[in-house]
């Protein structure tokens, strides 16, 4: 009975915020184009909103995220050897990512540094950074994936 509750409320919510995400993109649409591209105020008054609440959608999820793996972790402490482990091998792979990029300046099409680009600034370790740590992270879930798919196939 309760998850039957939980499932009528959730979808009531979804419902809602799908309603108020449809209006808001409707909004959009309404205006013309060229005075949505040269006016602020337009700007301001259709597009805003529908980025603000994106964004708040956005850390609302992070944040159900984060609440759900920690409650997850307290009823189940025995899970606490896995998230560690988990994010012990993370650490490696951002450690090795960091030493990986590199912080060289950030050119334009034109062989000209682009403004805030400089040679040596951590915005560009970082960016470089995250830039391997997602082509890391990606390889290894294409070859779990690619694993799976060979194991299924030898199930059949």
């Amino acid at each position: 009975m309760k998850d039957n509750n939980l499932a009528k409320y959730l979808s009531i919510f979804v419902a809602f915020v799908a309603l108020v995400g449809a209006i808001l993109f409707i909004r959009v649409f309404m205006e013309d184009v060229d005075a949505l591209e040269s006016d602020a105020a337009i700007q301001a008054s259709v597009v805003n909103p529908i980025v603000f609440f994106s964004a708040g959608l956005l850390y609302a999820a992070v944040a159900i995220a984060i609440v759900l793996s920690l409650w997850s972790v307290i009823k189940n402490p025995q899970n606490l050897k896995k998230m560690g482990i988990g994010l012990g091998l993370l650490a490696v792979v951002l450690v090795i990512s960091y030493s990986i990029a590199d912080s060289n300046a950030v050119l334009d099409t034109q062989g000209l540094v682009l403004e805030g680009g400089d040679a040596g600034t951590a915005t560009n370790q970082w960016v470089g950074t995250g830039i391997w740590f997602s082509m890391a992270l990606g390889l290894v879930a294409s070859l779990f994936f690619v694993y799976d798919l060979v194991k299924g196939l030898i199930k059949s």
